[in-house]
């Protein structure tokens, strides 16, 4: 036995055992590619531009995906959220904080933030409602990227130091590194 942990011990202390060295980031062109066009897809809400929010939407889209009424099809889509869109009485920020691609770079999951400012009205105050969002991506054969499933969690009513942190957390810049071998080569 002790020769076997004799053995054991040498080949650890060689680095025979040691674990790989991890993998170095680089660069993934489709990660942020995706990145950006999220960020452009929640500046359409923000700036009440319908035409542009349906670009980001593709034919066959589902909103509301992990809800018991998902929305089918971009023009019932359009028709949901146009009241979200024209920002009369709700306004939507959003923002990824993730994005990963599928190795043949056809799919992309991003998810993030989002905030939800409702206007005071007669029968209720103004409030601030904090939650988690999750869209699934899909690079047509234009090589444009579109939402193909778009879902989030319940909002929550959000404390001051929520808004504010959320604010503060929107990055425009993709992040610089990805881990290498997620980059389906964009």
């Amino acid at each position: 036995m002790s020769r076997i942990m004799g053995l054991v011990l040498l080949l650890a202390w060689s680095g025979a055992m040691a674990a790989p060295p991890a993998a170095k980031p680089r660069r993934n062109g489709a990660a942020c590619a995706v990145w950006q066009r999220e960020l452009a897809f929640a500046r359409s809400v923000q700036r009440h531009d319908a035409a542009a929010f349906a670009s980001h939407v593709a034919d066959d889209a589902v909103f509301d995906a992990n809800t018991a009424t998902p929305t089918h099809g971009r023009d019932a889509i359009r028709e949901h959220w146009a009241a979200i869109i024209a920002g009369k009485n709700v306004q939507l920020s959003w923002y990824p904080q993730q994005v990963v691609t599928t190795a043949d770079g056809t799919l992309a999951y991003s998810s993030g933030a989002y905030l939800l400012v409702t206007q005071p009205s007669a029968d209720k105050p103004a409030s601030e409602r904090i939650g988690r969002f999750a869209t699934v991506w899909r690079r047509g054969r234009d090589r444009v990227w579109r939402v193909a499933f778009d879902g989030g969690d319940e909002a929550r009513p959000a404390t001051a130091a929520q808004v504010a942190a959320f604010r503060a957390g929107r990055r425009d810049a993709c992040p610089r590194d990805t881990p290498a071998g997620s980059d389906p080569g964009a």
